[in-house]
Formats: structure tokens, C-alpha cells, sequence
């Protein structure tokens, strides 16, 4: 009996199951998903880890169809309606991203070169500001589920996957009639970007410092434009950029453990995981200095400046300060 026991315990070890200790090493992760969606990292199937690897969950609703909750087993999980979640491996988990039918109109607002837009809890749009190319001239628009504002035009995600585009289209970067399966849409001076629902991204409009070359990207679960260049954030954390990157803006190929990104006008801001930030190119505001920053839950840039949103409802900012941009220590957005 002695004997056997041993043999099994020999046979654990050769297999990576058992550590010295006879504690397990490793642990499956299930993912499945209901009609209407995926898990765009690290995908939908059972993947075995490592004890103590943290792996984010990402969700994915297809064209029409919005995240509910992540169920299963996520009695450890902070917010089982957060569309991004994190598992630490410490046992094996099966859990399921619930999807369900419907556009989900959640209010938002964005400011372009002069102008700003606002999507209403309906889905239709309100706008002000300076209307020289009809990039205010939204108000028929219906069934929009995310909007971005460039220079001189602005641009809707419908909830079909469709994108309408109003407004200058001097660089044709209001061409975007076509495009299909679209999950997220951003927007600069000149140029406008797409995130289809496969992770592959489309773009037109300028493209005189190579901003909209990114027809070879994929796995891209979010994008970001600057004044001339274009951000993608990929599934498993990393990021590229392509573009204009005279002040270094682009310098993004060892970033790690991302899980947002944003564009100011010539620089990219990253958040982390662990809730700092990172920032890289034109740093003449000080728009770059935010690597003291913690327990960042958002972040966003301006043509000069950055901001961060933290747990608690605070923000910070650091950047070119000349109309108060930056004046943000008394706001909390709990």
C-alpha cells in the first residue's frame, strides 16, 4: 500500500499537479457565454493556470446585444456587472458571461476641436459649439450607443454595429457608411477609428503620418486617437500605436498589463492593472508627469493635459493648466 501511494504521489509530480508540498499547482478556468456576445480575453473554453496567475475576463457583446453579469462561480468577483473582471487562480472556476438582447443607452458626453455632443439615456443625441461643417446637426440621429467627436465632425455608434458620421469630411473621415460589427468608434481632428467586434480595427480620413494604418491589427479590444496618431489596446494587455510620433507618442511597444488607454494631442496615457498610469511623448505641460498617480480607476487626456479618475471619487490632473483645466482637487464623483 505504501508503495502505491508513493507511485501515485511520483506520477502527480511528473504530471505538474502536485508541488513539493503536495499543494496543487495548477487550476482550469471555463469560460462560456451566452447568445450575444464572448469573452474576448482570454477567450471562451477551459484554460489551465498556474496557482496564483491573475487573469482578466473581458466581455464582448456582439452588434445589438449588451453585457448583463458574469455568473458562476464569483464569490470573489468585485462586481459581477463590471464588463472587465479579475480571477485570481486559487482554486478551479467556471464562470459565464450573460448577454442579453437590446441596445444599452448609457448617457455620455464628448468634446471636439469646438464642439460637444451628448448621448441621452434614449439613445438620441443633443449637441453645441461651433457648427461650420453641420458637425452639430445630430439631432435625428436615433439608436446610438456611444458617440465620439473629432476636430469638425462627429461620429455615432448605432446599435446595430452600423456608424453614422456628420460634419467635415475634407479628409473623408466621415466615409464610415459601410462599416459593419462595430463595437466602439473614437475620433481626432481628421481621422476616425473603429473597433469591430473580431478585434480587428478600421479607419479613414488623414492619413499623412500613417494614423490610419491599422489593417493588420488584431486582438484590439479598445482604441484611442490622438491629433495624428491611433492607440490599440490589445486582449492580453499590451498596446500598439501607429502614427505620428515626432514627440515619442508611439513609444508603446513595452507597455504591460494595460487595461485602458487614451490619446491627448500628441501624447498616450496607459492605465495598469494595479491602478497606476503611464504616459509617454510631448511633455511639455507636464501632461506626461502622472507616474505617481495610484488606485487610478479611468483615465483621459486632452490636447494638453491628463486626468484621473481614482476609487474614492477624486480626480487628479497634471498638464497645461492656462483655463483651469486642471483645477479638479475639489471634485468627487462618488
Amino acid at each position: 500500500m505504501a508503495r502505491f501511494s508513493i507511485f501515485l504521489i511520483t506520477l502527480a509530480l511528473m504530471a505538474g499537479i502536485v508541488g513539493c508540498s503536495g499543494s496543487v499547482t495548477e487550476y482550469d478556468l471555463t469560460i462560456a457565454s451566452t447568445t450575444g456576445g464572448s469573452v474576448g480575453t482570454p477567450g471562451v473554453g477551459i484554460f489551465t493556470y498556474a496557482t496564483g496567475t491573475v487573469v482578466d475576463l473581458v466581455s464582448k457583446p456582439k452588434a445589438g446585444y449588451h453585457f448583463v453579469a458574469w455568473t458562476g462561480d464569483v464569490s470573489t468577483v468585485a462586481d459581477v456587472n463590471d464588463d472587465t473582471i479579475t480571477i485570481t487562480m486559487d482554486s478551479d472556476y467556471s464562470i459565464i458571461a450573460s448577454f442579453a438582447f437590446g441596445p444599452q443607452y448609457i448617457p455620455m458626453v464628448d468634446a471636439g476641436g469646438y464642439h460637444t455632443v451628448g448621448l441621452k439615456a434614449g439613445g438620441t443625441m443633443v449637441a453645441a459649439g461651433y457648427n461650420s461643417a453641420g458637425q452639430c446637426n445630430v439631432g435625428n440621429w436615433t439608436d446610438i450607443i456611444q458617440v465620439a467627436a473629432g476636430g469638425c465632425h462627429t461620429v455615432g455608434l448605432k446599435a446595430n454595429g452600423t456608424v453614422v458620421g456628420m460634419g467635415n469630411n475634407e479628409s473623408e473621415q466621415c466615409n464610415v457608411g459601410d462599416w459593419a460589427d462595430i463595437i466602439q468608434v473614437a475620433a481626432d481632428a481628421y481621422h476616425t477609428v473603429g473597433l469591430s467586434f473580431d478585434g480587428t480595427v478600421a479607419a479613414v480620413g488623414s492619413n499623412i503620418s500613417g494614423q490610419c494604418n491599422v489593417g493588420g491589427w488584431t486582438n484590439i479590444i479598445q482604441v484611442a486617437t490622438g491629433y495624428g496618431h491611433t492607440v490599440g489596446l490589445k486582449a492580453n494587455g499590451t498596446v500598439v500605436g501607429v502614427g505620428d510620433n515626432e514627440s515619442g507618442q508611439c513609444d508603446i511597444g513595452d507597455w504591460r498589463n494595460i487595461i485602458q488607454v487614451t490619446a491627448g494631442g500628441y501624447h498616450t496615457v496607459g492605465l495598469k492593472s494595479d491602478g497606476t498610469v503611464v504616459a509617454v511623448g510631448d511633455n511639455i505641460y507636464g501632461q506626461c508627469d502622472a507616474g505617481g498617480w495610484m488606485d487610478i480607476i479611468q483615465i483621459t487626456a486632452g490636447y494638453g493635459h491628463t486626468v484621473g479618475l481614482k476609487s474614492d471619487g477624486s480626480v487628479v490632473a497634471v498638464g497645461h493648466n492656462t483655463y483651469g483645466q486642471c483645477d479638479l482637487s475639489g471634485w468627487n464623483l462618488n
